[in-house]
C-alpha cells in the first residue's frame, strides 16, 4: 500500500430506548458526544468500523435510531454484530431487508486499499461468541481475494487468547474456532482484528496478530474487580492507522466519573453462559 489508511473504531453502542431497564446509561446521549468529538478527527476518517452489540433490544427501531444518529457521518461505516443485536431486527431496521433473516452478516469491502472483511460472530440465543464451517469457508475464500491488500478482520467477539479453554467463555469466540481462525489467517497480510464486546479496552498480539478491543459507548467493565463483573461508567473510541509497517490505534476516552451502574456475579454469568450455549446447541470450550 501506498498510503496510510485511517479509520473509527466503534463498538457496544447499545442503542436503545431511554426507558430499557437492561440499559443502565444513557446510549443516545453517549454517541452525541462521541459525534461531537469524531467532527475534531483531522485528517478525517476513510471509513468507520462498528463492532457489534449496536442495539441493547435488537429491535428494528433501535436500529433506525441508530442510523439517524451516524447520519452525519461521512463515511462508510461497516457494522458487525454482537450478542445483544438481532439479525432480523438489523437486517429490517438498517438495511431494509426482508428475506433470508437468519443468515449470518459475513460481508467484506475495498477502502482505501484495505481489504476489510467483517465476521458475525453471534449465537443466537449464547452470550459468547463463534464462526459456522460455512463462514470459515467463505472467510478462506475472501482472504485469497485481494492477495496485494492488507486485510483488517472485523468480528464482535475477540477470539479465545489461551492455549488452553478458559472457564470465561462469555467473553470469547469459542476455543475451537479461535484455534481455527488463527490458522486460517496464518501467511495472510493481516494487519490487526478489531472486536468489542468485553467493554475495556484490550490491546493483544494473538500469533502476531495485533487483536484490538474496543471499551465502547454504553459502560466500561472494572477489570480491577476480579471476583465480580461491575459494570461503571464510561466510554471511548478508537482512531486506527493502517500503514505498511503496521496498525496504530489511538483511543479517545470520554470524561466520567466512573460512577457504578450495574454488577454481575461471575457464577451467575457462567450458568448463564452454558445455559445459553446448550440451548443454542453449541459446545462454548471444544
Amino acid at each position: 500500500m501506498a498510503r496510510e489508511t485511517r479509520f473509527v473504531h466503534l463498538t457496544d453502542l447499545h442503542f436503545g430506548h431511554p426507558d430499557d431497564p437492561h440499559l443502565h446509561s444513557d446510549t443516545a446521549a453517549t454517541m452525541e458526544a462521541v459525534m461531537t468529538e469524531l467532527q475534531r478527527v483531522d485528517p478525517k476518517p476513510d471509513f468507520i468500523l462498528a463492532t457489534g452489540d449496536l442495539s441493547n433490544a435488537g429491535d428494528a427501531e433501535s436500529y433506525r435510531m441508530l442510523a439517524k444518529a451516524l447520519e452525519p457521518l461521512d463515511a462508510p461505516i461497516l457494522y458487525a454484530l454482537g450478542n445483544h443485536d438481532t439479525r432480523e431486527g438489523f437486517y429490517e431496521g438498517m438495511l431494509g431487508r426482508t428475506e433470508n433473516l437468519a443468515a449470518p452478516y459475513d460481508h467484506d469491502a475495498v477502502i482505501a486499499e484495505v481489504h476489510i472483511i467483517v465476521l458475525d460472530s453471534t449465537i443466537p440465543g449464547a452470550i459468547g461468541g463463534g464462526i459456522e464451517p460455512a463462514q470459515f469457508d467463505w472467510l478462506e475464500e475472501r482472504l485469497a481475494a485481494h492477495p496485494d491488500l492488507p486485510k483488517l478482520i472485523v468480528s464482535h467477539h475477540p477470539p479465545m487468547l489461551g492455549e488452553e479453554p478458559d472457564d470465561t467463555p462469555w467473553r470469547a469466540l469459542r476455543f475451537a474456532d479461535s484455534r481455527r481462525l488463527a490458522e486460517v489467517l496464518k501467511g495472510h497480510d493481516v494487519k490487526g482484528i478489531m472486536c468489542g464486546h468485553i467493554h475495556h479496552d484490550r490491546l493483544s498480539s494473538w500469533y502476531g496478530i495485533p487483536v484490538v478491543v474496543g471499551l465502547g459507548q454504553h459502560a466500561a467493565t472494572d477489570i480491577l474487580a476480579t471476583d465480580v463483573l461491575r459494570m461503571v461508567r464510561g466510554a471511548s473510541f478508537g482512531i486506527g492507522t493502517i500503514r505498511p509497517s503496521g496498525l496504530t490505534m489511538a483511543l479517545v476516552p470520554l470524561p466520567s466519573d466512573r460512577a457504578e451502574l450495574n454488577r454481575y456475579p461471575l457464577d451467575m454469568l457462567r450458568a448463564r453462559a452454558f445455559a445459553n450455549d446448550e440451548a443454542a446447541g453449541v459446545n462454548a470450550v471444544e
